[in-house]
This record gives C-alpha cells, sequence and structure tokens, in this order.
C-alpha cells in the first residue's frame, strides 16, 4: 500500500531527529538552526608543560636582572676609578703630538705614569664625548691628578708655556739669530730677511710644537698693528711725514738711550734738528751704515774716519732721516717719537752714570762733551789700575 504525503513527512522528521550515532537529537526549527553556536574551548595545555615555560622565563629574568647589575656595578667602579686620585707621586711632564689618537694618547699617559688603567681612561673619554677635543701640546700633570683632571687638562689646550725675548734695538738678523739659537721653537726661519725695523720685540710665551716661522709672523703682526695705533695718536705737528719715518726715528732713539725716562726727551732733540733742518748726527746710524744688521764687533771702536765716511746711513753726513731704521724699535720708543717732550733741545751727551745731559747750545754742549772726556779719561785709568792690581796678585 502506498503512503500518503503526511505518512511521507512524518517519516522524514523521524528520520531526521536521529544523529548518526544513532542517538536521538531533537528537532530543531530553520531559524534556530541558523543561531550562531557556541565555540568549544581549546583543550586544556598540560600542567608540566606550563611549568616549565614559566622556569625557563624566570630564568631567562634572572639573568638579565644579574647581567645589568653587574653593569651597574662595573659603571660605578669605573666612574670611581676615573675620579679618584692618579698613581704620580712627582710632576710629570707629557708632550701629545699634533694627530695623536685616543688610543696613543692613553698608551704615552700609562707609559709615564700618570694614570693606570688605560682602558677606564679611554672609556671615560668616550663616555663623555670628549675624544675628538684633546689638544696636541706639552702638558704639566701635578702629582695624584685623576683621570679625570688629566682629561680636562689636555681638553684644555693649557701647556707648559716657554717663552722667547727679542730685546728693543736688535736688527732683524740679530733677531734671527736668537730665534735660531731657541732649541724648543720648531722649523727652519723665513729664506728671506723681513725689513728692517718691521718686527716687534717682545717676550713671545709659545708652547711646545710652535715653529720658527709663527713666531716672526706674531712680531710682525704686533709691530704693525702697534705702530697704525701709535700713529693715528702722534702730535699734529710732527715733521715726520709716514708711520715708515716714524720707525726709523724710533729705531735711532732706541738705539741712543735704553732709559724710559729720557726716551721722549732724546726724541724731543731729533724732532727739533728735523724742524731746523739740521743733520741729526747719530752714531749708531754711522755703524748700522758700516756693518748693516750684523752689528759692529764688540771690540771694534768708532774711528774719526767712520764718522766722515758717507753711507745712506751715516746722518754726520746726510741732510736728514736715513733711508730706513737701523734696528728694530720697541712700543716706548715708538710713543715717545710720535709724542716727544716739549724741549729746545739740540744736543746730548752721556753722562757717565747711564744717562744722558742736554743742551740748548753748541757751547754749553761742548762744556758738556768736555766734562763727559774728562769722566772717560778717569774711567779708562780706573780700568787700567784694577788690571794691574789683578796680574800683581797673580804673579
Amino acid at each position: 500500500m502506498s503512503d500518503t504525503p503526511e505518512d511521507i513527512n512524518a517519516g522524514f522528521g523521524r528520520r531526521s531527529a536521529l544523529a548518526s550515532n544513532g542517538e536521538h537529537l531533537e528537532a530543531q526549527s530553520p531559524t534556530k538552526a541558523l543561531q550562531a553556536k557556541e565555540v568549544p574551548l581549546p583543550p586544556k595545555r598540560s600542567k608540566s608543560a606550563r611549568g616549565n615555560f614559566i622556569v625557563f622565563m624566570n630564568f631567562m629574568m634572572s639573568c638579565l636582572v644579574l647581567v645589568v647589575l653587574a653593569l651597574c656595578l662595573v659603571a660605578l667602579y669605573a666612574k670611581s676609578e676615573f675620579e679618584s686620585a692618579g698613581p704620580l707621586d712627582a710632576p710629570q711632564t707629557v708632550v701629545i703630538k699634533e694627530g695623536s689618537s685616543l688610543t696613543k694618547i692613553s698608551d704615552q699617559l700609562a707609559a709615564n705614569g700618570v694614570i693606570e688603567n688605560k682602558l677606564i681612561f679611554s672609556q671615560g673619554v668616550k663616555v663623555l664625548r670628549a675624544q675628538n677635543s684633546l689638544k696636541a701640546g706639552e702638558y704639566l700633570f701635578k702629582p695624584q691628578m685623576s683621570m679625570y683632571d688629566v682629561m680636562e687638562t689636555i681638553r684644555s689646550g693649557k701647556g707648559i708655556l716657554h717663552k722667547v725675548t727679542l730685546p728693543e734695538g736688535l736688527t732683524v738678523f740679530q733677531i734671527f739669530e736668537r730665534i735660531a739659537k731657541n732649541d724648543i721653537l720648531e722649523g727652519a726661519l723665513p729664506v728671506a730677511l723681513p725689513e728692517e725695523g718691521s718686527l716687534m720685540p717682545d717676550t713671545y710665551p709659545f708652547q711646545r710644537g710652535t715653529t720658527r716661522v709663527e713666531v716672526v709672523e706674531r712680531m710682525r703682526l704686533a709691530q704693525q698693528n702697534f705702530l697704525a695705533s701709535v700713529w693715528a695718536k702722534r702730535i699734529p705737528d710732527l715733521p715726520i711725514s709716514s708711520p715708515e719715518e716714524l720707525v726709523t726715528l724710533a729705531s735711532i732713539v732706541e738705539k741712543e738711550t735704553g732709559r724710559v725716562d729720557e726716551r721722549s726727551r732724546v726724541a724731543s732733540v731729533f724732532i727739533n734738528r728735523l724742524r731746523k733742518g739740521m743733520k741729526l748726527q747719530s752714531d749708531p746710524t754711522i755703524i748700522y751704515g758700516i756693518f748693516g744688521g750684523e752689528g759692529k764687533p764688540k771690540d771694534r771702536p768708532i774711528y774719526k774716519s767712520d764718522i766722515e765716511k758717507p753711507t745712506p746711513y751715516n746722518t754726520y753726513t746726510i741732510p736728514a732721516l736715513p733711508p730706513g731704521p737701523i734696528a728694530n724699535p720697541g712700543r716706548a720708543a715708538m710713543e715717545a717719537v710720535a709724542n716727544p717732550s716739549r724741549t729746545d733741545d739740540l744736543f746730548f751727551v752721556a753722562n757717565g752714570t747711564g744717562g744722558h745731559v742736554f743742551a740748548k747750545s753748541l757751547d754749553e754742549h761742548n762744556q758738556n762733551v768736555a766734562r763727559w772726556r774728562q769722566i772717560e779719561k778717569q774711567l779708562k785709568e780706573q780700568k787700567e789700575n784694577e788690571a794691574s792690581e789683578g796680574e800683581t796678585q797673580q804673579n
């Protein structure tokens, strides 16, 4: 017998309510069947696996903490060593050459006993970012200086200062001789001599590593700057037409007297003579005209024939200033020429005590000369007597 539609639908419903495993399931409506179902949780990790991971992470964290603590301790120790007293027990000089690396500087300091630990010094310098500011020079390190103080000393560039003294009144040739003899300065002198009178006499400090050319250039610039300043402050009626002429006259004043209190008065004598068109009649100009920048030998006197010998510099024969300076004058001599004393003096002669006596007239001057001749005679006799007594005592 055939099934009716109702029987077929009922059978379908019964069959759909059976699961594949034979279990009976409740029939659901299409709407309910389409609703989201709860996702099942993943399977739980075993207790043994979870324990091993936690142990491993704890171990790693412990190691990291220990490493950080160790690094902190090392840093504190290095900082303490970098700032604590150093090993030196006596002052020590170290010359750091241009272009030296931090490694080479550290080696030098350690070799000379200034520091004990090269690694701590170099790393401390790097931490403070000072490696590029260390300067070449000759440095004096005091006893027990810390590595920090050593670093700051080199950073400052304030090394040991040496000095070269170049007195007023020297010629360029004589100045070069002195600079050449200085065994701390480096390098050769300029091949060509600068113009006479173009260098400023003075005491010049310098650090090891300074060249001779640098010292000459410093002298030239110092003279150039000072001359511009003193020329701007000269009196208005000065019978000198250029800064070069001022240097020329100042060089004569410089060679005539070494006394500070006399320079402006000696300058006034030559200024007065120039105003009157008189010859300057300066003995140092005779010497320069004959011997030039090398100077007169000490045991060679000035002869009467020298006074009458015509040279471009002999102010006994030429009517005015010589063609250029006869030496390198100092600041005081140039200032004396730019602002001389207001006098009527036209003559001066030595007085036997290192100074001079001045006169307004030729008669007065001749009397002063006569007194000077007498003093010279007495001094000569005294010297001869002392020499004779010395020979007697030796015999």
